[in-house]
């Protein structure tokens, strides 16, 4: 497979409609991969919490339809990222989508863990509740955005309905990139799973932005890293070299937690 993670830069000075207008063009010239992956929140900026209600849209919104088209016009898997979603009860959601190479959303993502420790994201949006995988012709995507990377049980979760390849849209700040490159490397050794960690780039609410998107094999190794400034990073890899790690080293076997309810002790 090839994959194309595009770091976009968020920049306060650009308004939502333009980034939004770029980043199509962005993923349409994508043509030739077979997946395309973008960040966090970038029509508005993952810290940019003063912005996220007057931002809002709904899942059919400008962001899904013009993503849909890009998706089409480049014929590829595109995995749009996230945005600001309000739904129907007027709740505000970190919600991610996942379209077809026709232009068809084959998937939705409300991300499951909050940002902010009772503030921010953590107070403003509501928390997902489902684990989402997509079946793509050569892999199965595991679906999960920045925070999410924290809590191991989620991946392990996506492992379980069938996820070979894991994908991690974020908007990581820059004083914390050490964790971002430790943790996407132990999610892929831990569940022997491809990751694909795409951010964001540039300074946005005040919070500078780690960049430095990753990819990693089953076996941990880095096979492609960004920089800290927006670019489309291209990696190549092979999906059944999970199937193959799995086999080699067949640790996911010898579970013995987490695979049926504790028993009473009687």
């Amino acid at each position: 497979m090839r994959a194309s993670l595009i770091q976009i830069a968020v920049d306060p000075d650009e308004s939502v409609n333009s980034r939004r207008d770029r980043v199509a063009s962005l993923v349409s010239d994508q043509r030739g991969a077979d997946l395309v992956v973008l960040p966090e929140l970038w029509p508005v900026g993952a810290f940019a919490y003063t912005a996220f209600a007057d931002e809002a849209e709904p899942l059919r919104g400008p962001t899904h339809d013009l993503m849909a088209k890009a998706a089409a016009d480049a014929g590829v898997w595109l995995h749009a990222g996230s945005f600001v979603e309000r739904a129907d009860d007027g709740t505000l959601y970190n919600t991610s989508l996942v379209f077809t190479p026709e232009g068809e959303r084959a998937a939705a993502y409300r991300k499951i863990h909050r940002f902010g420790f009772d503030k921010g994201e953590a107070v403003m949006m509501g928390a997902g509740e489902d684990l989402v995988t997509v079946a793509l012709p050569q892999t199965t995507l595991g679906l999960a955005t920045c925070y999410d990377l924290r809590f191991p049980e989620l991946f392990r979760g996506l492992v379980d309905a069938g996820a070979q390849t894991l994908v991690i849209p974020a908007g990581w700040p820059e004083r914390r990139r050490a964790h971002w490159t430790l943790l996407a490397q132990a999610r892929a050794v831990e569940n022997q799973a491809y990751v694909l960690a795409v951010g964001t780039a540039g300074t946005h609410a005040g919070v500078e932005q780690a960049g430095h998107s990753i990819a990693v094999d089953p076996w941990g190794e880095v096979l492609a890293e960004a920089g800290a400034d927006e670019e489309v990073l291209t990696v190549k890899f092979d999906p059944a070299g999970v199937t193959a790690t799995r086999q080699q080293f067949p640790a996911l076997k010898d579970r013995r937690l987490g695979l049926a309810p504790p028993s009473s002790g009687r």
